[in-house]
């Protein structure tokens, strides 16, 4: 008998002490403003070989978009599953504002940190006010640990003045952005034992965004490669490649610590990119509710479980990251309107089609057009009731009635599968499909409006001139 009870108190020892090796580990890591097309994978000219080698040995998405157009609203979308609008995040953020990710919303952190996972958060946030107490910041959204910034790195990506580390400024740190976002995940890994414990860890590259500094020799090795480049372009390719190698240097690491085989990782963007190279023959750039404000890199890889060289044309979200990431993990889904689905069945090659019970759909107020609602091949896009108001930049006190009572109108349909760049509006060719879309748009739009928030903004606040913003052109 005594025999048989320290038998089974070791079983128990050992699995208590194994707990953590047969956890998933989890990194999502997400570029700024990086367009459909700016890594080898995707057909650029662009060296990015540790990145290219990430989906050469995972699953290559060539139809994956941002939650939004825009940065702020994005990474709101990937974290909690849930539509932008939807929890409040109708724009970027500009610096002191009071729209943010609320503490009431459900982060896919929150959820990971309640299953005992160390959770840690690197780079740019932008989704509140990091040193307001008054605003949720990281480490009420569900992370342990935060080295970051509001929005982008100041003065530029170079040895940047505003990293905030759990809520304390740092001042100036040195090296360019990307190299110090993974300088500090990797020591984070070596601090948390990584080896032994579980964790996710959001790497979110302040690069490419504005303002750029990148490496000058990679920058003079693009101007002699391509000597038509301006000076400006070689910089972007440069800033693209700094990026690259900061990859490798973090999945070599996986490797080094032996967890290589247990961590899923991602690579994506937060919206489309500003310049044409960026976005192939998509129409428009970041911002923009056509494919090139939201069509985005997608790439995951997980060893053994996610089949090397795949690639799949399936239409997948940011949204889909928290569902997928609660599918893979055996965690129950929050008891709210998630619009993202689980993909794990299309990574995991027992799937190759995907069904939605939300359709994809991308709300933008300040741009025209304004919405944009995505099945399968088609793309239903639309103006908002209020298209010709002059709205300024960042969100406004006048904006928001405006907001909450728009209405899609103008409606125009694409269809993805014969012409990508949506240049030909085809809603008299199918009628059925644009009235069936049109009812789905409507009442998608209702939906979401219906459950977001109304952000009291002081209304003397003005934050340059109001205009018209058109990007039909």
């Amino acid at each position: 008998m005594r025999f048989l009870l320290v038998a089974v108190f070791l079983q128990l020892f050992m699995i208590s002490n194994s707990w953590g090796e047969d956890k998933l580990n989890i990194i999502l890591i997400m570029l700024d403003d990086s367009g459909w097309t700016d890594f080898g994978c995707y057909g650029s000219e662009i060296e990015t070989p540790n990145i290219d080698q990430v989906a050469k040995e995972g699953m290559r998405f060539t139809d994956c978009h941002s939650a939004a157009p825009n940065c702020s609203p994005a990474r709101a979308g990937i974290l909690t599953g849930r539509t932008p609008s939807r929890v409040g995040m109708y724009s970027y953020r500009p610096p002191n504002h009071p729209m943010h990710l609320r503490s009431e919303e459900i982060t896919v952190a929150e959820l990971l940190k309640e299953k005992g996972y160390n959770t840690g958060h690197f780079g740019k946030w932008h989704l509140s006010t990091l040193l307001n107490p008054d605003q949720a910041d990281p480490a009420d959204q569900g992370f342990d640990y935060s080295l970051g910034t509001d929005n982008n790195a100041s003065p530029n990506h170079l040895n940047p003045v505003n990293y905030v580390l759990n809520g304390k400024e740092v001042g100036k740190m040195k090296g360019y952005s990307c190299q110090i976002v993974v300088d500090e995940t990797i020591q984070w890994m070596e601090r948390i034992d990584a080896a032994k414990n579980p964790f996710f860890a959001c790497v979110w590259f302040h690069e490419p965004h504005t303002p750029i500094a990148s490496p000058s020799d990679i920058v003079q090795k693009y101007q002699k490669k391509f000597p038509k480049l301006s000076k400006k372009e070689a910089t972007y390719y440069a800033n693209i490649e700094n990026v690259d190698k900061a990859t490798g240097r973090l999945m070599a690491h996986l490797k080094k610590i032996g967890i290589d085989e247990k961590t899923m990782v991602m690579i994506t963007s937060d919206n489309g990119g500003l310049h044409k190279f960026s976005n192939g023959d998509l129409r428009g750039k970041k911002s923009n509710v056509w494919e090139g404000g939201h069509r985005v890199p997608g790439i995951f890889r997980w060893p053994g479980k996610i089949p090397a060289g795949k690639e799949s044309d399936v239409p997948v979200c940011g949204l889909d990251f928290l569902p997928t990431v609660c599918e893979f993990t055996e965690i129950e889904l929050p008891k709210v309107k998630i619009d993202g689905a689980s993909i794990a069945g299309l990574l995991t090659g027992k799937s190759e089609t995907l069904k939605r019970e939300t359709p994809l759909y991308w709300f933008f107020y300040r741009l025209n057009p304004g919405l944009t609602l995505r099945e399968g091949r088609w793309a239903l896009v639309a103006d908002t009731n209020d298209a010709q108001r002059p709205k300024t930049h960042p969100l406004a006190a006048e904006d928001m009635p405006f907001i909450k009572g728009s209405k899609p109108v103008k409606f125009m349909l694409y269809d993805l599968r014969k012409e990508r760049a949506q240049q030909t509006d085809v809603s008299k060719q199918y009628p059925e499909v644009l009235d069936k879309l049109k009812k789905k748009m409507i009442e998608m739009h209702k939906d979401v409006l219906s459950e977001s928030p109304n952000w009291q903004i002081d209304s003397s606040s003005k934050r340059g001139k109001a205009k018209v913003w058109d990007s039909y052109k």
